[in-house]
């Protein structure tokens, strides 16, 4: 299903695919900076305030901040693509999922600008998924080619979101509290866009503002369970005693952290919508996580179970979940752990009719496309392989996005300008 602009929402039976991107679009819009940020700031202090941030939500949280408080001063790091206009704070692009020279430059220049503040003056922190690899300052004697290598591994390790920040916080000059306490003796507030499985503020972006209780040796006990093959600088900073700030340090008594969105909320707003629709909603949860192909079949031998449910209520049952699916790599297909989860789940219902399928990644890049995800339904695996695709050749490549490229079944957003985290739906119709 290519971008839509209709904003319509069909009923489920009339426009399955229509109703399910629409259930998204609800979703994404639920979590828009310009709707929540405002509500969360105090009112602007009379002294010095300085805005920092970084993720992919980051630059329009900093719009959303001067629509509330006028021109600020500061910096936030997005991803190349993602920028907003702003008045007064500095919109830095970098590369996304794997670190750059521009992240590594702008992470610099941003801890310049919190060095010798004062107790008088406020830091706004505006943190969202992404930040881990937009704020790039790598630990002492690791270099940036470096560190874009242990990204590289842990992208393609299988390994879920919260074993990768553990690793990427000890090799890490700004992760786990070090930015927080680079801003003492500042007051710090940190708004935070949840983007992780249990909304764990430690963990979105890597707590760059929170203080947090791994260890280095929590991290070589990652390394050794992926069977990461890193740098010896890697190695040898693993060794060297923690550089992650304690949730008890002196420093973080003057910082303070609020959520401000968060898987739930979306999921919830989908579901309310998908009710006055008049669906039977079913909410899985909001932080699964896994390997993306197991979660797509078992989601698609539950939908097998509940059809005859459907037919004798005539009610259309949705299946909701939230969370973050990862994709271990066995091919050299473009990924993408929603497609993916879309296309397992596609072979396991093997065209099943009345049950239609939809997963995309709500900041709207799902792995490494500039895709949002997929939407199958019962004709999709048919109409595919009428133009010569094969789906469990793309499955076992790692390729769903090529496969739904060639089945015109992608859903395509451009910069949503959000993320939390990924939304899944699986439509039963009666």
């Amino acid at each position: 299903m290519q971008r839509q602009k209709d904003k319509v929402m069909p009923r489920p039976a009339d426009d399955p695919h229509g109703f399910l991107t629409g259930l998204f679009r609800r979703a994404v819009a639920t979590a828009d900076p310009m709707q929540v940020v405002a509500r969360h700031l105090p009112p602007r202090p009379v002294g010095r305030v300085l805005v920092i941030g970084a993720g992919k939500a980051s630059a329009r949280m900093a719009e959303a901040v001067e629509a509330a408080w006028g021109p600020c001063a500061g910096l936030v790091i997005t991803r190349y693509g993602y920028a907003r206009p702003t008045k007064g704070i500095e919109i830095a692009e970098a590369a996304h999922p794997v670190p750059d020279a521009a992240g590594e430059a702008a992470t610099r220049r941003l801890l310049e600008l919190v060095a010798g503040l004062g107790p008088d003056d406020l830091v706004l922190a505006l943190i969202s998924g992404g930040g881990s690899a937009l704020l790039c300052a790598p630990a002492p004697g690791v270099t940036l080619a470096e560190k874009m290598a242990v990204n590289r591994a842990l992208l393609a390790s299988g390994a879920p979101i919260g074993e990768m920040n553990v690793l990427r916080k000890h090799l890490s000059r700004v992760k786990g509290g070090q930015l927080a306490a680079a801003c003492h003796p500042a007051r710090l507030i940190s708004l935070l866009i949840s983007d992780v499985p249990g909304d764990d503020p430690a963990l979105i972006a890597s707590g760059p503002t929170v203080g947090d209780v791994s260890t280095p040796e929590d991290a070589r006990q990652i390394v050794a369970r992926y069977g990461l093959d890193l740098p010896a600088s890697v190695i040898r900073a693993l060794a060297a005693p923690s550089r992650v700030i304690a949730p008890d340090d002196p420093r973080l008594t003057r910082a303070e952290t609020r959520i401000i969105a968060a898987p739930s909320q979306s999921l919830a707003a989908a579901a309310a919508q998908a009710r006055d629709a008049g669906c039977d909603v079913r909410l899985l949860g909001d932080a699964l996580e896994g390997e993306a192909r197991d979660l797509g079949r078992a989601q698609a031998q539950m939908a097998l179970s509940l059809r005859a449910e459907a037919r004798a209520t005539g009610r259309p049952i949705l299946l909701l979940s939230g969370g973050e699916v990862t994709v271990t790599r066995r091919g050299g297909g473009i990924g993408g752990p929603n497609a993916e989860f879309v296309l397992a789940a596609a072979l396991a219902l093997d065209g099943a009719e009345a049950i239609h399928v939809l997963a995309c990644d709500t900041d709207g890049v799902d792995g490494a496309a500039e895709v949002a995800g997929a939407c199958a339904g019962p004709d999709t695996l048919a109409r595919a392989r009428a133009r010569g695709a094969d789906p469990s050749a793309a499955l076992a490549r790692n390729d769903a996005h090529g496969f739904f490229a060639t089945a015109r079944a992608q859903v395509i957003t451009g910069p949503t300008l959000t993320n939390v985290n990924d939304f899944r739906a699986v439509l039963i119709l009666p």
